[in-house]
This record gives structure tokens, sequence and C-alpha cells, in this order.
């Protein structure tokens, strides 16, 4: 045991001073005072040997148990140098404190590296005071996501967001919610998730935000994709036989006219409303069919390009339809190597109908522009923009422009983004938009 030679040391002390005591009280009692008297200062100096040994044992558990309240774990008691009756206790000290200071050690590793991967993940994670509101951590993905470098309490994402701010504080720990917030004119969309930690006493709330803005559109693409695959299935199947009928009674009626050349205004009519029946039979058929070509494209020929190169040819294409309408096309890229690896013709087509919005858009406007840019981003990105100074769009329009079947021109098929969308998303990018009413629009497309 490691105190058993302070114990025995004490013990020891104790017991010679208990016989002293006898022996003092047998000499006082068989009359030799003298030999008591003399007796007395051996018992006051073995009285005082043993304050001054507890005392010593008393000091060196103090400096232990300040060392351990100021978690000073790298301080050594040295055992060479004590008394003997304090060395085990000493050495006793050094064992702790050389436990401590291990359990610390591994404490401060998983510390760092806990630390580590929540800078690693993509998921963006911020815990605060549920009563004060002070941000006690966040890391790099939750900053990235805000756009914000630093967040001293919950309170001042009020600010900023105040819609995200009210949901977030809604939150019951353990469950989970897809909340959306606008940063730089883009919509976010979250799966905010929340659980409640203690530490000193004090609660702690603490949220992970994933971006799921991706999954979420390509789980729509999938629900679209096959609400299209049912539904031109279904309109062909019903709208056929009726174009069929409807050519078929035009020819017996066709044939009854040339049997008898009187005119009769019945039979006119009649096949006016066939002929009628037969053309928007064929137009339904015709707009069906177009909405096939969604779900055509799922193999890519993908080939590296330059992105100047893909630029050049849009200019050529698009330049006589722009001086026609009098607008002007600026082309801005900065460094002429940038190359995406795409299926070119898939890429034109998403270009060709961006620029053919964008010159629907500036149309009716002042000295109408179109900007025509390419960068990359500091997470490697391959960004290509397209914007226009045209009549812009209001929120409520934002979030539809990618449901097929919406259009906010009343030409419109409603299929051109959609289609744009789904060649992004087979090219594992993505196509976002942002737009101010009455000041333009700005399409993204990230590779």
């Amino acid at each position: 045991m490691t105190f058993s030679g302070f114990e025995f040391r004490l013990i020891l002390r104790v017991l010679v001073m208990f016989l002293t005591l006898i022996l003092m009280a047998f000499l006082a009692s068989n009359g030799y005072y003298l030999y008591t008297a003399v007796m007395v200062p051996v018992v006051f100096y073995e009285v005082a040997d043993l304050i001054r040994f507890q005392r010593k044992a008393q000091d060196e558990v103090e400096q232990f148990v300040e060392s351990v309240h100021y978690r000073d774990f790298s301080r050594h008691f040295d055992e060479r140098r004590a008394p003997n009756e304090l060395k085990p206790l000493r050495k006793g000290f050094n064992q702790i404190n050389t436990t401590f200071k291990s359990i610390s050690r591994e404490r401060e590793t998983q510390y760092y590296y806990l630390q580590k991967i929540l800078e690693l993940v993509d998921t963006g994670i911020i815990s605060f005071d549920q009563e004060t509101g002070e941000v006690a951590w966040i890391n790099e993905s939750f900053k990235k996501l805000m756009g914000i470098p630093y967040l001293k309490t919950i309170t001042s994402l009020q600010k900023r967001e105040e819609k995200l701010y009210d949901d977030i504080i809604d939150i019951k720990p353990g469950d989970s919610k897809v909340v959306s917030f606008t940063r730089e004119r883009q919509i976010y969309k979250v799966l905010v998730s929340a659980s409640v930690l203690r530490s000193d006493d004090r609660l702690y709330k603490l949220l992970a935000f994933q971006n799921v803005s991706e999954a979420l559109d390509d789980n729509e693409s999938k629900a679209w994709s096959k609400l299209l695959n049912v539904m031109t299935h279904e309109i062909m199947n019903s709208v056929a036989p009726i174009s069929s009928l409807a050519d078929t009674l035009k020819n017996r009626l066709q044939s009854i006219n040339q049997a008898n050349p009187t005119p009769n205004d019945d039979l006119e009519d009649l096949e006016l409303g066939v002929d009628t029946i037969k053309k928007r039979s064929q137009g339904l058929l015709k707009f069906t069919e177009s909405y096939r070509n969604l779900n055509k494209i799922t193999k890519l020929d993908l080939e590296r390009i330059l992105v100047c190169d893909l630029f050049e040819n849009l200019n050529t294409l698009m330049q006589p339809t722009l001086e026609k309408k009098f607008i002007e096309l600026d082309i801005i890229l900065r460094d002429l190597s940038i190359a995406i690896e795409v299926d070119l013709n898939l890429i034109e087509q998403v270009l060709i109908n961006l620029l053919t919005n964008a010159i629907e858009a500036v149309k009716d406007v002042d000295e109408p522009q179109i900007t025509l840019s390419a960068e990359i981003q500091p997470n490697s990105k391959t960004v290509i923009k397209i914007a226009d100074n045209g009549i812009g769009m209001p929120p409520e329009i934002i979030e539809k422009i990618f449901i097929p079947f919406f259009s906010t021109r009343k030409t419109g098929s409603g299929i051109g983004l959609s289609l744009c969308k789904q060649i992004m998303m087979l090219h594992k990018g993505n196509i976002q938009v942002q737009s101010v009413e009455g000041k333009g629009s700005v399409f993204i497309l990230s590779f």
C-alpha cells in the first residue's frame, strides 16, 4: 500500500508515546518522582515530534490539494530529499499527478481531434447558452453557410435572418426541421437538428445545419420525372384515339359532301367542329411529346472543353439576334485556361435557353445589356453566370421557375428551365438564380 510506510511511522510514534506515558505513571505510582520528572521533557519532545510530523504531512497534503485545485499536474514532489517518513506520501502524490496528467492529455487530444473533425464536416454546427444566448462554439461550415465570420450571441442572427432565428428557437431538442433562408439573393434549404447538453450547471442548445438544397432538388426532379412519365403516357393514350377518330369523321364528312353537292350548313358546321377537335388533339399530342424530352436525357457524352471556346461559339450563334434587337452582350473571362468536363451539346442548349430568356427579359428596358462570365471559386468549383439588367422577378416567381409546366410568358411551354435544371443535375452540378424585381437577374451554373 502506498501510505503503509507513513502509517507505520505514525503508529510507531503514538505507540512510543503511549509506552512513555505508561512508564511515567508506573514511576509516579511507585514514588520514583525524580525519574518521573526526568520523563516529562521526554513526553513533551515526543508530543512536539508528533505534531511536527503531522504538520509536515499536512503541508504536503495542502500543496497537493492546491496543485489539484489549479490543475497543475506538472508539479513534482521531490522524493529523494524528503524525510524518510514523507517519502511514501510524496511518492503517492507523484503517482496521482502522473495519472491525472495522462487523463488530461488524453482529454485534450480527444478534444483536439473532435474539433478537427467538426471543422472538416460539411454540416454547420453551433451551440449556445439557452439562458443568455451566448454562443459557445461554431464551426467553419456554419460560418460559410451563413456567410458570417463571427457570432457572439444567437440573437445576433435575428438581425440577419429573423425567420430563420424564429424557426431554430422553436425547434425542440430531438426534433428536425427543414427551413429556408436567403443569402446573397439565393435561397438555401437546410435541415436543422437540435439537441441539448449540460456543462458546469449550464444548459446549452446544440444545432446542426445540413444543406439539403441539392438533395431536395434531386428528389424533386425525380418526382417530376415520374409524374411526367405517367402524365404523358395517360394523355397520349387518351388523346391519340380522339385525334384518329376526328380524322376518320372528317374524311367521312368530306365523302358525304362530295356525294351530295348541295350546300348543307349543318354538315359544314359539323365538319368545322371535327376539324377543330383534330387540331386541338394534335396540338395536345405535340405539347405532351415536348415534355417527354425531359426524361429522354439519361447519358452524357463528356469531353473537356475550354470555356472561352464555348463562349465564342455562343457569341457567334446569338450575335444576329442580339444585333437585331440592339442588345449588348459582354463576355468577361479573365482566365482563358478555365475548362469544364461536360456534354457540349447539352450545355450549349442550357446556355442558349438562358440567353434567350435574358433577351426576352431586357427587350423593353433602356440600354439592354447581357453579361456572360466565368470564374473558378475558392472551393474549386467553376461557375458560369448569365446576368441581365431586365425586369427581374419577384420572390414568389423565383421559387417556381424551375417547376415543369410553369411559365411567366403566354407563349412559353415551361419546359426550358426545367430542362436546364435536369441537364445541370446530370452533370453533378447546380443551377441557381438571383433576381431583384426591376433591376435584373443572374443565373448561376456551378460545375
